[in-house]
């Protein structure tokens, strides 16, 4: 059995190699050539599954430790019959903790977070932490989840886009990125969205780069519509756009879930799931210490992360976005 992996992707190569043949690359170079004789492909967001990737490859398992699946073609997948496991909420502490310390980077000395309210729009694994968590700091919460919502759940009180731009001293998304349906999220952070905000807020993007508008977000800074932009997720990245890195308070090269604990997570799931694709017996471990459960609440000084660090390399090496990401030294996740 040939298994071609990500590089990036940690604990993983030691008990994938009980299986077979470990081909492990960078995900920029996983290829049609690597991949003609490949069994089982694990990766991340770099690379494109689709049939540029697969035509002709005997592959029919593909693992991504990663939440989403922007980078995977699933319907030509389900024609080929190929399984396709995700990693969902693996890394949702750590994008709550770094969109809390994004706020705490830009409030005032003498406030306190408690003293804000935030806006968050999606309430799904990292939203419903977000939420949990800057409750227990005080903060004024307002959701707004349109799916949910006609879904019929009650998991909390959701309320309207308008509201969060009327109200909202802080605004974060994390939303999948979709072109269509009856709620799309490509640019739903746009110009008019940005024009009818009215406490100039704090626009962060730790989703998908996508989601927001580039053009919007400067012209809210320009304007003073927007007090502050922190991006993790860019447009066009990791070409991202000099002038958006300029202005932003916060930017980091898509790093905000890279947690220790986080990467475990993922790490396990597409071996829980490969595990379960092939009938193993004994499924296959990371290698890996276990990864206690997420905090109920935290403490403003639990959440314990320099973003303003993180910000300042990429600001000074943008052209270096993928090897900062790459090589990012992982982050503890905070504690209650």
């Amino acid at each position: 059995m040939k298994i071609v992996v990500d590089r990036n992707i940690p604990f993983i190569q030691a008990p994938l190699s009980r299986l077979g043949k470990v081909i492990a690359l960078p995900g920029s170079e996983i290829d049609a050539g690597v991949m003609r004789d490949a069994d089982i492909l694990l990766t991340r967001t770099r690379t494109r599954c689709d049939a540029a990737l697969l035509d002709g490859s005997r592959c029919r398992f593909i693992g991504t430790a990663t939440i989403g699946t922007d980078h995977i073609d699933l319907g030509y997948c389900r024609g080929r019959g190929i399984t396709v496991a995700n990693a969902p909420g693996c890394n949702a502490p750590a994008v709550a903790q770094w969109v809390l310390a994004a706020a705490m980077s830009h409030i005032q000395p003498g406030e306190h977070l408690a003293d804000k309210t935030i806006g968050v729009i999606g309430a799904g694994h990292v939203g419903s932490i977000l939420i949990r968590w800057a409750s227990a700091l005080g903060m004024n919460v307002l959701v707004n989840d349109p799916p949910r919502e006609e879904a019929g759940l009650r998991d909390h009180d959701y309320t309207t886009l308008d509201r969060i731009a009327r109200e909202a001293d802080i605004i974060t998304v994390h939303t999948p990125l979709t072109h269509d349906g009856p709620h799309p999220t490509h640019h739903l952070i746009d110009m008019e969205y940005v024009n009818s905000m009215c406490r100039r807020p704090m626009l962060l993007n730790a989703a998908r780069g996508p989601v927001t508008d580039t053009r919007a977000l400067l012209h809210g800074l320009g304007t003073g519509k927007l007090s502050a932009v922190g991006i993790d997720c860019w447009e066009g990245e990791p070409g991202i756009n000099p002038l958006l890195l300029h202005s932003a308070a916060v930017a980091t090269p898509h790093i905000a879930g890279y947690s220790l604990e986080g990467k475990i997570r993922a790490s396990q799931m597409v071996l829980d799931a490969l595990s379960v694709h092939l009938g193993l017996a004994t499924p296959l471990r990371a290698d890996a210490p276990e990864v206690g459960p997420v905090a109920e609440s935290i403490s403003e000084d639990a959440i314990c992360y320099d973003i303003s660090a993180d910000t300042a390399v990429l600001k000074s090496n943008p052209e270096k976005f993928e090897d900062l990401r790459n090589n990012y030294i992982l982050r503890p996740e905070p504690r209650g």
